[in-house]
């Protein structure tokens, strides 16, 4: 087991916070044509985004003690208790600034948000910690589509104009969708690590050749959506996203490659979600 990955700067995973980014964007920029749109909101909807992310990260290697205790008389293993111990600290501290942040924002626009945002934030807690631990049931790919896209980008939209409509639920299809590719993504780059140390994912479960096949199917349908919601007037403009094509073909690429060489996969697949992210939103008003 690589212990180097429960450092700080590791276990934080900076390259991830494109997801909380591009999540919140696509919310506000949905907002930006309504005349209840409010700047400074919205600026507090992007930092309670990254604190969100941030402590998703932080948490996430927290049920990994378990296998470390067994190996209880390793001082290493023992070093590492204790990072996962600090980084699980600082992880719940994000949690409780973006629950602040969240507070606040409820005052300005009703009490809905707030249900909306404990929602959000157990399904964060509920990632890797017991008893739910969806990422140990297989079920990490298919809820960060709704947890982390589906719901964030409503709530973000909601935060910053105080409504809400079935249009945003539509226009955060293709995001969603990108965040459950980029989770997958990071389980068939760990597959068989996860498959050596007895971690369930998605992939573990119905294979690499399957999970693999889904990643295509994920990036085919996120561009499918953009089109038809392009096609029904809820999307302005297609062509800020084709710079992101360009980074199709070098992640696909990679799920033929071996585990040494997949590390790169998380990687690139998070340049093709901000790529795209980024020019979603700006599709979204132009």
């Amino acid at each position: 087991m690589d212990l180097s990955k429960y450092s700080f700067r590791r276990a934080l995973r900076p390259f991830s916070f494109t997801v909380a980014l591009v999540i919140c964007l696509t919310g506000i920029a949905s907002a930006t044509v309504s005349s209840a749109f409010n700047s400074f909101s919205a600026a507090l909807v992007l930092a309670g985004g990254l604190l969100l992310q941030a402590g998703v990260n932080l948490i996430n290697d927290y049920a990994d003690r378990h296998q470390l205790e067994t190996n209880n008389a390793n001082a290493a293993h023992l070093r590492a208790m204790i990072r996962i111990e600090q980084n699980f600290r600082i992880g719940l501290t994000c949690f409780l600034l973006a629950s602040v942040i969240a507070l606040y924002l409820v005052t300005q626009v009703g009490i809905e948000l707030l249900w909306l945002a404990l929602l959000g934030i157990v399904g964060a807690l509920g990632y890797t910690l017991e008893p739910m631990n969806y990422k140990r049931r297989g079920l990490g790919v298919v809820l960060v589509f709704w947890f982390m896209g589906v719901l964030m980008v409503s709530g973000s939209y909601f935060a910053v104009t105080g409504d809400l409509s079935a249009t945003v639920v539509w226009q955060s299809v293709p995001v969603s969708l990108l965040t459950s590719l980029l989770l997958l993504s990071n389980e068939l780059r760990d597959y068989e690590a996860d498959r050596r140390d007895n971690i369930a994912t998605l992939s573990v479960r119905i294979g690499y050749a399957r999970a693999s096949g889904l990643y295509l199917v994920l990036v085919i349908a996120t561009y499918l959506s953009a089109i038809v919601l392009w096609w029904s007037g809820a999307l302005q403009s297609l062509w800020p996203l084709l710079p992101s094509l360009l980074c199709v073909l070098p992640s696909y690429r990679l799920l033929q490659a071996d585990e040494t060489q997949r590390k790169t996969l998380t990687p690139l697949t998070g340049r093709l979600f901000l790529v795209f992210g980024l020019g979603y939103c700006l599709a979204l008003f132009i």
